[in-house]
């Protein structure tokens, strides 16, 4: 048991090495650079490799490049295939394997290595399977994980995904009634070039798109109206997505200002919380954690460290969470009272159900010997404790607590 123990919690270390690290974590923070870096070097060397002269000169050392980096992706793709479990705890092994090889990043992964080997077993494909290499440069996605100001672009393109999609619908409906339009026009008086109802995409298509290459173009004087008309809509479209992304980065920057000048204006409460075991939030992410809008994870105490509270950091045992929330309004105060037990109180000895308190009475917390108790019903008061309640009922020898 001990044994199957240490090897979940040498490959949960593995996995959060391989996946984006915090800057405590120097094992982690050091395979990003390495990613980052294995990444660059494919690329440019795929691309250097394209030059003649330095082909000529330098292709055996690009070549050695590419392979190395080939055979790190290689790795990287089956540590990420191993650790898929400790990732997706909530999966099994095989199922949660499968979730990653299945994903965009998985892929793309998979693709980054997998072309290079197989013209070994099959070389008739040689060609083709280079092609697929192309697939790397989708790579550097890894790289925007790394930088939080590149994530304002994901978040934007995310944010704004329906608006982009109906957009793109739009044009693509308009660019084939443009060709099917154009192709009655012009059909007569070009048959060669306007064959058929598609040929005229390309010409839709360089038209809407503010291109104009002037390889098709009517002729006829129908046509030429139809054209201009075509024209001025395309300008149109091109600054519908163009917009739309743009007022997604002022609502994005706008956002987060407001969130700094919300953080320096509001006064906001922090309050720290150990898990233990036997905590439900162990082992979960904070995104699973499901807490009401007005909490956050602030930051997370691991073995002397400070952890950025991403949305996929998972919580261990022994994790101290610091929790914020914004305080209540002054129009909005609380009073609680705090009686602390002396030893002729009734109280003393007795479980918190047996208690003969009225039932707008709520006992908020009971404080021990400086810990803080949950106060359930099987909780049994002892004299020292000091009992924190809402009530309002008036109670001999307790003091008011204003929240």
């Amino acid at each position: 048991m001990a044994d199957r123990n240490s090897w979940l919690a040498r490959r949960k270390r593995i996995s959060e090495i391989i996946e984006v690290g915090y800057d405590q974590d120097w094992p982690s923070r050091s395979y990003d650079i390495l990613n980052a870096l294995a990444i660059l070097l494919n690329l440019a060397a795929s691309i250097l490799y394209t030059f003649v002269q330095v082909r000529t000169r330098w292709g055996g050392l690009l070549l050695a490049l590419e392979h190395v980096t080939v055979i790190f992706f290689a790795v990287d793709y089956c540590l990420r295939l191993w650790t898929a479990p400790a990732r997706f705890s909530k999966l099994s092994g095989v199922r949660a394997a499968l979730k990653y090889a299945l994903s965009f990043s998985g892929l793309v992964d998979l693709l980054s290595f997998l072309p290079y080997f197989l013209p070994i077993f099959f070389p008739s494909g040689a060609v083709a399977f280079r092609m697929f290499r192309v697939v790397r440069i989708f790579r550097l996605f890894r790289i925007n994980a790394y930088y939080d100001s590149l994530n304002v672009i994901t978040e934007v393109i995310a944010s704004k995904r329906q608006q982009l999609m109906s957009s793109v619908f739009i044009i693509l409906v308009l660019m084939l009634a443009s060709s099917l339009c154009m192709y009655s026009l012009e059909h007569d008086a070009q048959p060669e070039v306007f064959t058929n109802a598609f040929s005229g995409i390309w010409w839709s298509v360089s038209t809407l798109l503010t291109v104009g290459y002037g390889d098709i173009y009517p002729i006829t004087t129908a046509g030429k109206l139809f054209g201009i008309v075509i024209t001025f809509l395309g300008v149109g479209m091109v600054a519908i997505p163009t917009g739309i992304i743009s007022a997604g980065f002022v609502d994005q920057y706008s956002r987060i200002k407001r969130l700094s000048e919300y953080a320096n204006e509001a006064d906001i409460h922090f309050i720290k919380v150990k898990l233990s075991q036997k905590d439900p939030w162990a082992d979960l992410t904070i995104q699973e954690l499901g807490l009401p809008s007005g909490i956050i994870v602030a930051a997370i105490q691991r073995e002397g460290q400070i952890v950025v509270p991403r949305g996929s950091v998972e919580l261990r045992a022994g994790d101290t969470l610091v929790l914020g929330a914004k305080s209540l309004g002054d129009d909005k105060h609380i009073d609680l009272k705090e009686v602390i037990l002396r030893r002729q109180n009734p109280w003393n000895g007795q479980r918190i159900r047996d208690l003969d308190i009225s039932r707008q009475t709520i006992i908020v917390m009971v404080r021990r010997k400086g810990n803080v108790l949950i106060p359930n019903g099987d909780l049994v008061l002892k004299e020292g404790d000091s009992v924190i309640l809402y009530t309002q009922s008036r109670l001999a020898h307790a003091s008011t607590l204003e929240i």
